[in-house]
Order: C-alpha cells, then structure tokens, then sequence
C-alpha cells in the first residue's frame, strides 16, 4: 500500500512594525516541509526604532510635499516695501528757511544805514532793514572796520572787539536787524587814534557777498576812537546795546 504525501502550501509571513503604528505584512509560499508533520509557520519581526520627536515618520508627508498628481501651493511671503525715507528734520524746501538756516540775505533786498545813537555820541548804531519777500539770514555780527576816508591803504584800519556768537542771524521779510559800535568806550579824549573818519560796513562777512557791497558811513571830523568794541545783530537797538556792553568779557 502506498502513501501518497500532499504538499500542502505554507505561508511565511514577515511583520514590519512602523513607528508610527502601521503594518505591512508579507506572505510568500515556502516549499519546504517539515519532517513527517504540518507544516511549521515561521515568522519574522522587524522592530523598527521610532525616529527623534519633532521629526516626522518615514514616508509621512510634510507641509511642502505636494500629493500624488497634485500642484504645489507652497506659501511665500510676500515682498515688503521699506518705507520710503522722510526728509530731514531741519531741511526746508528750496533751502529757504525761517531760522538761522534760511538763505543769505540778498544785497538787493536790503536797506543799510549807520547813524550815531542819541544821547550816547561815541556809539553808531547799525541797522539792516530786509526789504524783500522773504526771510533771509546775515552773519553773526557785521563786518566793520573803522579808518581814514583819503587813505589808498586800508590793511591798517581797527577792527572792534566782537561779542562772542556765531549762528547766523534770521531777518524775516520787512523786519530789521541791529548792532551796535562803541568808538570809544572809555571815553578817552586822549590817545585816541588819529585820523579815522569813516565807518565801513559789510553786513554779511560770513557768507558769499563780495566786498564790493561794503558801505561807508563818515563819522566826521574830531572823533575819538580807541579800543572800540561792537555787539553781534539783535532784534532791537536795546537788546544790541547790551550784547556790545558785553564784548570782551
């Protein structure tokens, strides 16, 4: 009598566990038997180490993976404009300020005159009238120089003792502008210097205009000159007498 053996198939199963839960088994046939008896099952497990928390699984998708058969919509961020630069805080338009930054007074904008103050002989007071339409400015004090009317060479003629300052001085549209010069403050009546008869003024010695606009004032015959001293440019004839009292000091 004989015996007929059967194969019969066995299935040998692989399971692959994910870290983040999932499971992929695989079967496949197996062709060998056991000896005289059923077929033994073999498994085989694959422990798969979980990956670092924060990082997402194998295979799992991300935000900027598109999926399968779509379009990426990845986000930018859109462009930023910087805002655009403001001017300067002390910038004016067309330069023309109303301060001690406005433009240098025009020699064609401006009345000048010199006359000696009354009650004090020894001091002229100086007086620039703006004539034009807008603000102008002028130089801290004017440049003054006192010497002899007749005389080819003028590199000998005294200059006053200034009053400390130097900001330009702002004259706004029909306003005026003043300084003040003491020939002789100590009232000397001898040891004077001799032969001065005449004032020179140039009102703006600081900025572009040319000496050619310097004005003569004549003081007369018989003044007494010696240490003179001068103010810078005020708002008032008071205001300039007391900025000439503090020259030297």
């Amino acid at each position: 009598m004989s015996v007929r053996r059967h194969r019969r198939p066995l299935l040998a199963c692989a399971v692959l566990v994910v870290g983040a839960g999932l499971a992929l088994t695989a079967c496949g046939p197996d062709n060998a038997d056991s000896a005289g008896g059923p077929a033994a099952t073999a498994s085989a497990t694959v422990a798969v180490t979980p990956p670092p928390a924060g990082n997402p699984a194998p295979g799992a998708p991300t935000a900027n993976t598109p999926p399968a058969g779509g379009t990426s919509h990845t986000a930018t961020r859109p462009a930023q404009t910087p805002p655009a630069a403001s001017p300067s805080a002390g910038a004016r338009p067309g330069g023309a300020g109303t301060g001690s930054d406005a433009r240098p007074c025009d020699i064609q904008n401006l009345a000048i005159q010199a006359t000696a103050r009354a009650g004090s002989p020894s001091q002229w007071v100086i007086e620039v009238h703006n004539t034009g339409a807008g603000a102008c400015s002028l130089s801290s004090s004017p440049g003054v120089d006192l010497g002899n009317s007749a005389a080819r060479d003028r590199s000998n003629n005294l200059k006053p003792i200034l009053a400390s300052g130097t900001l330009r001085f702002p004259v706004a549209a029909g306003q005026k502008a003043y300084a003040v010069i003491d020939l002789d403050p100590s009232g000397a009546t001898t040891g004077t210097a001799p032969g001065i008869d005449e004032l020179n003024v140039l009102v703006d010695d600081e900025g572009d205009m040319p000496l050619a606009n310097t004005r003569n004032f004549p003081l007369g015959s018989g003044v007494h000159v010696l240490n003179p001293q001068m103010g810078i440019y005020r708002s008032t004839v008071a205001e300039a007498v007391a900025s000439m009292a503090a020259a030297g000091k």
